[in-house]
């Protein structure tokens, strides 16, 4: 959508700002290899179902203290637990329309990793929200990741959030950005909603960008700089979500539809592209939404496909959270031919590094299932290794701890 003109930025020398922007970027880099382990992984905290030890009573020593159980310990307790066909659904978000406490569980009862709210399930209140999102959690110990993508201005769900989104936090100060996304995060937070897809990292390359509304506007520093006060705002309530990685604006056009492709160079991509996500890993987004995108000069296939643009996520980047795709009945809607299988596409993302795939009803109401039975097949084919799959598997139980801790 065209933006209003009193929302532009005004133009600045494209030679400047890539300088600016890759100078930023090699600091941002910098301080993400450098900053203590605190800051670029959860801490650990013990969570509702550990797996305790057999150890005594704990007890004020040290030695009892050494003996309970670290986090990694009890995610790999929790994981080596499971079944395949349970560690192929617990990396499957999906979603059901409406909001039916019982069928909403019914739903959940199959075991998978999470559920994002779109339109038909948010009632018109919080309290009926409220009971829509307790309905999907069957396990308050090992609770769903229950999301949705409430971005402001022109992505909201609940239209009891009168917070600004990023088409006005643009031309505002990052610490307008940081408290709208806070209170936006308390809003959610209330209503039972743990992961926020809301966080636009995509440096729009101009006014007349598909994602120009949406994102922190055209500057990749100044972007940079609102995308991590959105990190820094929601911490303390939701689980924030950095999208469309590599970048939505530098790949123009609507990928529910199709695949936006650019020509553009991984050095182009470093300076003018990457400081937003940068940014926020720095700031601690658990969470990165891989889009549907193609940047061919790096990998012709889409980037929620792609092993490169996950491995520059994590070596580049130094993501360590969880990879979670755009929703995948996108691809299918694309018209390319080789997209066209939801489960194959589901199989494809898992195995080149996403954690947890993403899947609306549009290919029908048991698509998650037929996608945890995709991945089960795969792992018995031999096309999708069995470590990988467990290591997507471990990354989403610990966000899901973390989650139960909080509660």
């Amino acid at each position: 959508m065209r933006a209003s003109a009193g929302s532009r930025r005004p133009r600045v020398d494209g030679t400047r700002r890539a300088a600016g922007a890759a100078a930023l970027l090699t600091v941002l880099l910098a301080t993400a290899a450098c900053a203590p382990a605190a800051q670029r992984t959860p801490p650990p905290s013990p969570a509702a179902t550990a797996v305790t030890s057999s150890a005594t009573a704990p007890s004020p020593s040290a030695t009892t203290a050494r003996q309970q159980p670290s986090e990694a310990q009890r995610v790999k307790a929790i994981v080596d637990g499971m079944s395949l066909a349970q560690r192929a659904a617990a990396v499957v978000m999906g979603n059901a329309p409406g909001t039916d406490p019982a069928a909403l569980t019914a739903m959940m009862r199959g075991g998978f990793g999470g559920f994002i709210l779109m339109g038909s399930n948010i009632p018109d209140t919080p309290d009926g929200l409220r009971i829509v999102t307790s309905a999907l959690t069957t396990d308050p110990a090992l609770p769903p990741l229950i999301a949705t993508d409430e971005e402001g201005g022109d992505v909201v769900r609940l239209q009891w959030d009168d917070q600004p989104g990023a088409d006005v936090l643009k031309t505002q100060p990052a610490a307008a950005a940081q408290a709208a996304f806070a209170a936006r995060g308390r809003i959610l937070k209330d209503a039972g909603i743990t992961v926020n897809f809301g966080v636009i990292a995509d440096v729009a390359q101009g006014p007349d960008s598909f994602i120009y509304d949406r994102s922190f506007g055209t500057d990749p520093a100044a972007a940079a700089e609102r995308v991590a006060a959105a990190v820094r705002g929601e911490e303390p309530s939701v689980r924030s979500t950095l999208k469309h990685f590599p970048g939505h604006g530098a790949a123009e056009g609507d990928s529910h539809h199709s695949i936006p492709s650019t020509g553009m160079d991984l050095a182009t991509w470093r300076a003018q592209v990457a400081p937003p996500f940068a940014a926020g890993i720095v700031a601690g987004a658990p969470l990165v939404m891989m889009g549907h995108l193609a940047y061919t000069a790096v990998d012709a296939e889409p980037a929620s496909l792609s092993p490169r643009w996950h491995e520059i996520l994590r070596h580049d980047l130094g993501f360590r959270g969880v990879i979670v795709t755009d929703d995948l009945n996108m691809l299918t809607d694309s018209g390319v031919p080789a997209y066209t299988d939801v489960v194959a596409d589901a199989v494809r993302s898992v195995a080149a590094g996403s954690d947890l795939v993403l899947a609306l009803g549009g290919a029908g109401p048991d698509t998650p299932q037929r996608i945890a039975d995709g991945l089960v097949a795969a792992v018995q084919h031999g096309d999708l290794p069995a470590d990988r799959l467990s290591d997507a598997v471990s990354r989403v139980v610990a966000l899901r701890l973390q989650l139960a801790v909080a509660r």
